[in-house]
């Protein structure tokens, strides 16, 4: 009798061990995207950055923002100069694990978010878009976003200047 006990507090403390384990897991993975979205936020902040590539479902439309020199504040403004022409917005980082959104599930459910209020026939109108994050470091920032709608995969990277 004493052993059948002893075999079943074994049984028992393995299934307390495994299933608590198993909960790290996904609290670690929320932690990671925090910690990527706040260093995405702060590498973005530093100095000044320039657009290297835009793929618009296909389309390299990179040369529509040649010149244009972004620099994203930490106030949640982000203005794009080129000459004497200047573009504003806002831009924020956040960990998008918990929400529903067009994320294709081959991203780290960290969203760069930009906005200009411009005319849809504006160039800045296509930047426009909660951007999955694919890398972020000191010198480059590698976004994507698949389409809901027509299925295209748009590229954009920012490269520091």
């Amino acid at each position: 009798m004493k052993m059948k006990i002893t075999s079943i507090l074994t049984i028992i403390m393995y299934v307390v061990t495994v299933v608590s384990c198993s909960g790290d897991d996904n609290n670690d993975d929320n932690n990671q995207n925090d910690t990527s979205a706040n260093q995405t936020t702060e590498i973005a902040q530093t100095g000044t950055w320039r657009i290297t590539q835009f793929i618009d479902s296909g389309d390299d439309e990179t040369s529509d923002f040649n010149g244009f020199v972004f620099t994203f504040n930490s106030d949640g403004t982000v203005i794009a100069n080129r000459d004497e022409l200047s573009v504003s917005g806002t831009w924020s980082v956040n960990d998008s694990s918990n929400s529903s959104d067009d994320d294709d599930g081959s991203s780290n459910d960290v969203d760069f978010n930009l906005f200009f209020d411009v005319p849809e026939t504006n160039d800045f109108e296509d930047l426009n878009d909660d951007w999955d994050l694919v890398s972020a470091t000191n010198s480059r920032i590698e976004l994507i976003d698949v389409s809901g709608g027509n299925g295209g995969t748009d590229n954009l990277i920012f490269e520091k200047i």
